[in-house]
């Protein structure tokens, strides 16, 4: 009998194989520029950048950097796994190339932001009219959630500074449309600030809001079809005020800081006016209840607000504020909607929760550092993670349905980018053959399909 050498078979390694593609499963990602029209929006609008008689155009190089980005990349160098398989991605340039386009648009400052801005603008309304039911503004509503980001820095970068967490690092501010329990999220804004920039900064909060809403179609600008939803941090007077200024078209959902009024405030309800609060399948949430505030608490504050405070006992071992009452925790936000029961009020601002989930995937996706040194050229990478970050949430909001639209990039590329794949030429035709026994290759050819059957952009 032969005897074991360990656990796993042992193979001879060779390093020149042919035929073979690697990340065979970005062919998703591809596929999903293709018909989303991803490629000539991008390309039209950076196309004053590009030199006469210039071989790569600019929007294909971005594109190219991003799709880099959406497979796990973390550097402008990681192109590289793209210019590796011209068989999927075309041609793809060198890296001092893409280094050049980067200095090129970071100089051309806002109005090459507003150009990359107003292409996905256009192709995030193209996106939502083909996924029609999948869309999340399906059922006539869209959710921004805005939230600050801290990225650590590792070394002397342009407006790198001391956190509030004590890091070093940077701040930005961000936005992520919602997508509801049945998807994942989209971003619609990333505003790059210095990591000493405040977490309640009103003029920043109302920048990031223009932004934001500015990548939504203009029929959400009527009816109050737009909600903006914030943490605490979006409770200043400043900005609520702008909000409220809005309030025909535009509704609002802000945490707010448990002030010494709401407290006391707290105190004096009366139980008999404490509402059960509810779970998103109905049900009653155990050791919750809500309550609306009236009174002088809400002096100072926009004619409309609605004060609601929500009383919770704390999970075993949390660790109690100032701010709580007798043992149970408060949390206070403040709202224009109204005809709506606040208990369904307050279970729509706690899923802002889902923005968490947001920004780790935005971490997972070029956000957990900043790789450049300027503070323009690291806000083109900001553009650059947005744009890979739409893709992630285009492709599976078109293509796949059940349980697979929610996973996560690491997941997507776990299961599906990772796939390796034999190349064949047969006749005029080059057909990618996906390794039969991959679990998931059923996954890949069926949102293959369904890219497939969707029409042409223009």
């Amino acid at each position: 009998m032969k005897k074991r050498l360990g656990s796993y078979p042992s193979v001879r390694v060779e390093g020149d194989g042919r035929g073979v593609v690697s990340q065979a499963g970005a062919v998703l990602l591809v596929e999903s520029v293709r018909k989303s029209g991803l490629d000539t929006a991008i390309s039209a609008a950076l196309a004053p950048w590009r030199r006469p008689q210039a071989v790569h155009d600019p929007g294909k190089i971005l594109l190219d950097v991003a799709l880099a980005v959406a497979l796990g990349g973390d550097c402008l160098a990681n192109v590289a796994m793209l210019r590796a398989e011209p068989a999927v991605f075309g041609p793809v340039t060198s890296d001092p190339t893409v280094s050049r386009l980067v200095d090129k648009l970071a100089s051309g400052g806002e109005r090459a932001l507003v150009a990359i801005r107003t292409a996905r603008a256009e192709v995030r309304e193209h996106v939502w009219r083909l996924a029609g039911e999948a869309a999340p503004d399906a059922d006539g509503q869209v959710i921004v959630d805005l939230d600050g980001v801290l990225v650590l820095a590792h070394s002397e970068k342009q407006d790198a500074t001391a956190t509030w967490k004590k890091t070093f690092g940077h701040h930005p501010l961000t936005g992520f449309v919602d997508h509801g329990r049945g998807g994942s999220g989209e971003p619609v804004v990333a505003l790059l600030r210095p990591g000493n920039a405040g977490s309640n900064t009103a003029s920043d909060h109302i920048t990031a809001a223009k932004l934001a809403l500015a990548q939504l179609p203009k029929r959400f600008r009527r009816g109050r079809q737009t909600l903006i939803r914030t943490d605490s941090g979006g409770g200043t007077h400043e900005f609520v005020a702008w909000l409220a200024q809005r309030g025909r078209w535009l509704s609002y959902s802000v945490g707010m800081t448990i002030t010494d009024a709401i407290h006391q405030a707290v105190l004096t309800v009366p139980a008999s006016a404490w509402t059960p609060a509810v779970e998103p399948d109905g049900e009653v949430r155990d050791g919750a209840w809500v309550t609306e505030l009236a009174g002088d608490c809400l002096t100072g504050w926009p004619k409309g607000l609605r004060l609601i405070v929500r009383k919770e006992r704390p999970h075993p071992g949390a660790q109690l504020r100032f701010t709580d009452a007798d043992g149970i925790r408060l949390r206070c936000f403040a709202t224009n909607t109204i005809h709506t029961p606040i208990a369904e009020l307050e279970l729509r601002h706690r899923q802002r929760a889902r923005a968490e989930d947001r920004i780790r995937a935005a971490r997972a996706t070029g956000l957990r550092n900043l790789p450049l040194h300027d503070a323009a050229q690291n806000q083109i990478w900001l553009e650059i993670v947005q744009i890979a970050l739409d893709l992630l949430a285009w492709m599976p909001m078109l293509a796949m349905t059940g349980n697979a639209r929610l996973w996560e990039p690491r997941r997507l590329r776990l299961r599906l980018f990772s796939a390796a794949a034999q190349l064949v030429s047969t006749g005029r035709r080059r057909i990618l053959r996906l390794a039969k026994h991959w679990p998931w290759t059923d996954v890949i050819t069926d949102a293959l399909d369904r890219l497939h059957a969707l029409p042409n952009p223009g």
